[in-house]
C-alpha cells in the first residue's frame, strides 16, 4: 500500500458519531439507529477518495477518542503534528459538543501563529436529522464558522452523498493538482486502471 496523499484527524466530543460516520462514508454499511455502540479509542482507515478534479487519492483517515470535560478533554498534541487536515465534528442536539469544536479550533489556531503552520479544517454538525432535538443554532454556528473562514457542513448518516461532500472538499484542498510538464506525453494508448474508491457519485 502506498504512502497516503494526505492524513486526516477527524475529532470532536463524545456521541457525536464520527465513526459511524467514517464507516458509513467508507463502507455504506452503518445502520441507521442501531443501539450498540461502542466507546472509540483510536482507529485509522484507509480509503481512496476522488477529488473534485477527478483524481484519485488515498487519504489516512484518525477517528480519535470522543472528547468530555472529564476523563479526555483534551485532544493529544501528537494529532495536531500528524494532521495534513482536520475534521472536527459536533452534534446539532448538544451545544456542549460545539464548544469542544471552538476548543479545538483555538489550539489550532494557537499552534499556526507559533509554528507557522497551516492545518485546514471543515467542520461537521452531525446528527441533522434531530430536528426536535437541535441545540446548536444553524444560523449561529454558520456566522461563527464564516468568521473563522471554516466551511460547515450539516449532514446525517443516513445520507452518504452528504457525508461525503466536505471530505472530498477537504482532500481536493490537500492535493493540488500536478504541475504541468513542458513536453506532454498522448494518453490516448494507456487505459485506466479501476481502483476501489468513493466519490460524490453515489
Amino acid at each position: 500500500m502506498g504512502k497516503p496523499a494526505c492524513k486526516l484527524v477527524v475529532c470532536g466530543a463524545v456521541t457525536v458519531g464520527k465513526t459511524s460516520m467514517l464507516e458509513q462514508i467508507l463502507y455504506g454499511n452503518h445502520t441507521i439507529g442501531k443501539s450498540e455502540t461502542f466507546p472509540t479509542i483510536e482507529d485509522i482507515y484507509e480509503a481512496t477518495v476522488e477529488t473534485n478534479r477527478g483524481l484519485k487519492e488515498r487519504v489516512r483517515f484518525y477517528d480519535t477518542k470522543g472528547l468530555d470535560s472529564q476523563s479526555n478533554p483534551e485532544l493529544p498534541k501528537h494529532f495536531y503534528n500528524i494532521a495534513d487536515g482536520m475534521i472536527l465534528v459536533y452534534s446539532i442536539a448538544s451545544v456542549e459538543t460545539f464548544r469542544f469544536v471552538e476548543k479545538i479550533k483555538r489550539e489550532v489556531d494557537r499552534l499556526r501563529e507559533k509554528e507557522k503552520r497551516e492545518i485546514p479544517i471543515v467542520i461537521i454538525g452531525n446528527k441533522a436529522d434531530l430536528h426536535q432535538e437541535r441545540e446548536v443554532d444553524f444560523e449561529k454556528a454558520s456566522k461563527w464558522a464564516k468568521k473563522e473562514k471554516i466551511p460547515l457542513y450539516e449532514v446525517t448518516v443516513a445520507n452518504r452523498k452528504g457525508l461525503m461532500e466536505p471530505i472530498v472538499s477537504l482532500v481536493s484542498k490537500l492535493t493540488p493538482p500536478p504541475a504541468k510538464s513542458p513536453f506532454p506525453l498522448s494518453v490516448r494508448n494507456f487505459k485506466t486502471r479501476q481502483l476501489q474508491s468513493f466519490s460524490t457519485d453515489v
